[in-house]
Order: C-alpha cells, then structure tokens, then sequence
C-alpha cells in the first residue's frame, strides 16, 4: 500500500479549507459531518458557504493567508480551483507542519480523501490510491446497497449498552452476545427500531448472554488447498470470531489475512521427517485454549476430516470435556482435479472414487486400495511422493503397473502449480527428474480409454500458472 487507511479523531480539532468556490464547499459538506471546527480562507464565499458562515458553523476568515493560518490545523483542504495558486498555498500549509490534502493534485497530497458510505458511527472508507475513483464510486454504490440505513442505530445503541454488558458478563460471553445481536437482531432493528430490539438486548444481558447457542469453542477448520479464496464463507467466519489460531505448514499466508487483527496466531505446523510439534502436543494446546476461555481455531490445509489427523485432536477435546464443531474444506483431491480441467467422477466412465494415504501411521505396508483400481475408478494418493517405488511395487504385483496412468499435481491450486503425466512404471524416474519434494496428489487410473506414451517414456513436464 502506498497510502495507510486511518481515522482520525475530529471532535473539537481544527480543520481548514483555503478556498470559496465549489472544490471548498464539497470538502465542507464532508467535514460538516465531524464533529471538526472548520475554518475557511477565502476572499469571497458561494452561496452554500456564506449561508453556513451565517448560521455560524463556520468560520470565515479573509485577508493575506501565512503559515499561522495553518497552526495546529488537524487536516487542511486546499481547493482554490487554480493549480499555481493551489501549490503555493502547499507549501504554506506544509510550513507549518499541516497534513493537507490539495484538491485532484494526488502527487501533493498528504491524505487522500476516500469514497465513504456512512452509517454513523459505522463508516466505510473505500481508497483507490488516487488511480481509479470511478471504481471507488462504483464499490460504494455496491456497499450503500448491502447496508440498511438504520445500521447505525444499531451500533450506537451496542455502544450505549456496552457498560451494562460488560458489568454483567464476561469477555467470551460478550462476543457472543454482540455476535448474536448483529446477526440475528439487525433484520429485526431495520423494521422496528431501537426500543423493541433494546428490549430484547437488555433481557439477554440480565440472563447471562445470548440465547441463542453460542459456536463451539474449538472450530476444525478447513483451509483449502492452495489458494486463500477456496475457504469456506464458515471456515471465514469462526476465523474472525477466533482469539488463538494454531495453523499448519501449507496453509496459505492470505488465508490468515482473513482473521481479527488481534488473534494470537500460533504455528504447529510438521513437516515430512521433522515433527517439531507431534500430534499429542498440538492436541494439548487445543484443550488448554479451549480451558483458558479462548475461541479456538485449528486451521488445517483442506478438509480437516481427510487424512488431516482431525480425528485424534476431535478425541482429545471429548476427553477434555470440551464441545468441537467441524468446519469442512475443499479436500486436495478435489482442489488438484479442478487445477487441471479435470473430474473425480465421470457419468460413464468412471464411477468409482477412492482417497487413500501413501503411507500408514506405522509406516507400515502401502494402505489396501490396489484392488478398488478398475477400469472405471479414480484412486488419489495422499503424501504419495515418498511412497512411490512402493505404489509402483504394488501395481507391479498386481499385474498393473504397465497399465496404470498416473497424473500428479504438485502444489495444487497454487501459484507454482506443476503438473506431471506418465505411466506407473515412469513414476520416480518422473518425479526425480522434474526435483518433485512437496505436497502433491497422484491420481491412478486405468488407461483403458486414454492414449499413453510407451512405458519407456518419461513425460513432459507441464507447469500450469493458476
């Protein structure tokens, strides 16, 4: 960002606008809505901005300008319509030390003044850093559409009731009981108004907090694969309502993004080999955070529930005593499917799905899933790229590996996507020559109907961009 959103506190500051025409009345209209004193230098006046002097809202100030004109100003608007003249007023303003906006003049613009849907006190400010404000306009056109016009009374009257709240309940109680109020209040507080929505506040304050049930304390939340827009409006949700978030290693950095501001974000992340955090310590954390009262969000690439280890963290929270809710993601099988153009299942052709593992807890033997390979199923391998001379071994004693087509994509549904085409019997000498070591699915199908290189062959490398 070349420009940092902020409030700024207006109540009783100084504002000043150099100019008497239309540029300086817009500005005006905009300040008149702060709580600002406003002063305005200029030789003559429009109609709007003498009426406004008049009513004594204003001050209006005449004469020779310096830069004492601008001491102790919070903001100064210079809007005198004349760029030479605007420009040196800049450098009178910025003498005295002034932040100053100079009217469709961004390159001398401390502060630009954004679009704003305002709901007072809830005010959206939309920027575009100078370089497209029709796009600005059009964003807030779409936000004025979203928010009822009364939100702001809404808000207001949460804060009002703010005191009374937190004398009577505690901090996650809280959350939730506002959390209730905005989602399930505010079509009710658009129709009616304040007093009978008071009225139903005030009563959930004095009996503890919201009646309605409350998320889980702990959410298993999945992440997606790859790309931060493949969460869930869900996953997105227990995310901002989260105080602590313990996260794995593939999960996207933007996905975090999506999270309050102030959660605690704490890595648990294992990387093949290297288990710096093993399962029994994530799974205290999880519980300890739960006791201590904090909303909890375990945050995992995918589906929680798809050879994600959801199951031994949901276990421990049972044992604990604690409540769990599962929030589902796009599992990588179905990420990496659509990275490619592709289907896990085909109306006549293939009717069979199978999600396996290239590996056992126990390291043990290649999980069982060579007799579901047909010529109408789709088997996908989790963490199969380590596992791959002994996929190949198995299809090999099957009688299939001459007869197996094998598609992997590595990091799926990222910007570094690769994707790989070969026969079983091609595999790690594929996977070696193309430096394949990161998370990747295989999908193993029968070539019956597809047109394949000789098993001789090592395939082409494709890198596809998503």
């Amino acid at each position: 960002m070349k420009t940092f959103p902020m409030f700024l506190t207006m109540t009783d500051r100084r504002v000043v606008i150099v100019g008497g025409g239309e540029q300086a009345t817009q500005k005006c209209r905009l300040i008149l809505k702060t709580e600002a004193h406003i002063d305005i230098l200029a030789e003559t006046l429009d109609v709007e901005l003498q009426s406004l002097a008049q009513a004594g809202r204003i001050s209006w100030h005449k004469g020779p300008i310096g830069p004492a004109r601008f001491a102790g100003a919070a903001l100064v608007f210079v809007a005198t319509g004349c760029p030479g003249m605007d420009a040196c007023l800049h450098m009178l303003a910025k003498a005295s030390g002034a932040v100053v906006n100079v009217v469709d003049q961004p390159d001398l613009c401390d502060a630009i003044t954004p679009s704003i849907v305002d709901r007072d006190p809830v005010i959206v400010a939309i920027g575009t850093e100078g370089t497209a404000p029709v796009l600005g306009r059009q964003i807030k056109t779409r936000i004025e559409e979203m928010l009822e016009p009364k939100l702001g009374d809404l808000a207001a009257l949460a804060g009002r009731l703010r005191g009374f709240a937190a004398d009577r309940l505690g901090p996650r109680a809280r959350r939730d009981l506002w959390a209730w109020v905005f989602g399930n209040l505010r079509a009710q507080h658009a129709q009616t108004g304040d007093a009978a929505v008071a009225r139903i506040i005030k009563t959930a304050i004095a009996s503890g907090g919201a009646p309605a049930a409350a998320p889980a304390p702990v959410a298993l939340v999945g992440a997606g694969p790859g790309s931060s827009d493949l969460i869930t409006l869900r996953g997105v949700k227990r995310l901002q309502e989260a105080d602590i978030i313990f996260y794995d290693r593939l999960v996207d950095p933007q996905v975090l993004e999506l999270a309050r501001r102030d959660a605690e974000r704490v890595y648990v992340g294992k990387a093949p080999g290297c288990h710096s955090w093993p399962q029994d310590k994530i799974n205290a954390v999880l519980v300890s955070a739960a006791r201590r009262g904090q909303r909890v969000v375990r945050l995992k690439c995918g589906d929680p529930g798809v050879f994600a280890r959801g199951t031994e963290e949901a276990e421990a929270l049972q044992a604990a005593g604690l409540d769990y809710e599962i929030v589902p993601g796009v599992t990588a099988a179905s990420g990496a499917a659509a990275a490619v153009g592709g289907f896990l299942t085909e109306r006549g052709k293939t009717d069979t799905l199978v999600l396996t593992t290239g590996r056992l807890a126990d390291d043990g033997d290649t999980p069982d899933w060579v007799q579901h390979i047909t010529n109408r199923s789709n088997v996908a391998v989790y963490m199969g790229v380590r596992a791959a001379g002994r996929i190949v071994e198995t299809l090999r004693k099957a009688g299939l590996a001459q007869r197996i087509h094998v598609t992997v994509v590595v990091n799926a549904q990222r910007p570094d996507q690769q994707v790989l085409h070969c026969l079983a019997t091609a595999l790690e000498a594929t996977l070696a020559e193309a430096g394949v070591d990161a998370p990747a699915i295989l999908f193993l199908q029968h070539n019956h109907d597809i047109a394949l290189p000789q098993p001789v062959d090592i395939t082409t490398v494709t890198r596809m961009a998503v």
